[in-house]
């Protein structure tokens, strides 16, 4: 718009700050609220689990129920302090680690710096970088990073919009149908669409599950939740993905696929978070590879066969 660098960074960096206010004002009293519930309500849960499953047993065994009843407590029993022992040593050795505490800080003081100077001093760290390039390559290169720049820029922006627009729509539905933590279940399932197939996979999972503890008399409830989910799929893969996010990625479905269990498997979550991206990069230069190979002599071949063309008309001299 005509700003100097440093007024546009400054105008960003404070528009983000009141952003993260608004959400901690507003928004995280709210999810607070909701995962609060959702922690004193798990000891229900669990009744409800216990109750469902006598229920059947009583179906099933008939007389042999009382001994069946016992041996189902002691179970349940003995996974209860296995879990509890499990989560406890987790979270000992999570914090003896120091990582929450490290990640806490990188997200508070390291990012909002990284980001203004990223910011403050990209067009210099750009043009320096072009003057390191070989003059002779100088076009195709520069060629190559406008290529990568528009494939991580369409999906990074495509893909936040689409996790914005299926969070909230998770999130709303599913209050409106009545489902006890919607609004954590929605918003989790959309801020998860970012990695693909994962988001709805795991919010479906969620919804689903405290759906059939809340509504088991009333099936109908819990239909009602997975066409939610349903709806939020269809509409997600065949028009917000391809419109919001396109072809801009240029990976075949497959290939998606590949790039997330190849990458999940060798970094985990982090893995999976920039699987897409980084495959979507190494797809440009692939391509680019193709391309010269295809226009170079070890696809042609030594001896090019070269289009027939019609012979030239002679040329009758007139007597």
């Amino acid at each position: 718009a005509g700003c100097s660098r440093v007024f546009a960074t400054s105008l960003i960096m404070i528009t983000l700050v009141f952003v993260i206010l608004f959400l901690l004002l507003f928004l995280v009293p709210l999810i607070a609220s909701e995962v609060r519930d959702m922690v004193a309500a798990i000891p229900e849960q669990l009744q409800a689990i216990r109750v469902a499953l006598e229920d059947l047993a009583r179906r099933w065994t008939g007389d042999k129920f009382p001994a069946f009843q016992e041996e189902l407590k002691r179970t349940v029993a003995n996974w209860s302090s296995d879990w509890t022992a499990y989560a406890s040593g987790f979270l000992k050795s999570l914090w003896s680690g120091g990582l929450a505490l490290v990640n806490f800080l990188s997200l508070i003081l390291v990012t909002p710096v990284v980001v203004f100077y990223l910011l403050l001093d990209w067009d210099k760290m750009v043009a320096r970088i072009d003057s390191w390039l070989p003059r002779d390559h100088l076009e195709t290169l520069r060629g190559l990073a406008r290529d990568v720049d528009k494939v991580l820029a369409g999906f990074v922006r495509g893909q936040f919009t689409v996790c914005a627009i299926l969070g909230t729509f998770y999130a709303v539905a599913l209050v409106l149908a009545g489902l006890q933590f919607g609004l954590v279940v929605g918003l989790i399932a959309g801020l998860l669409t970012f990695i693909p197939y994962v988001g709805s996979v795991i919010g479906g999972i969620l919804a689903i599950g405290l759906s059939m503890f809340q509504f088991w008399g009333t099936p109908e409830w819990i239909v009602v939740v997975a066409v939610i989910f349903v709806i939020g799929q269809v509409v997600e893969g065949n028009v917000l993905t391809p419109k919001l996010v396109g072809s801009s990625v240029g990976l075949h479905p497959v290939w998606l696929m590949f790039a997330l269990s190849a990458f999940g498997s060798l970094m985990g979550i982090t893995g999976m978070l920039v699987a897409v991206p980084v495959a979507a990069s190494l797809g440009v230069f692939f391509r680019f590879g193709i391309g010269q190979y295809l226009q170079g002599k070890l696809y042609k071949g030594k001896h090019v066969v070269k289009p027939k063309t019609a012979p030239k008309p002679r040329k009758i001299k007139a007597k």
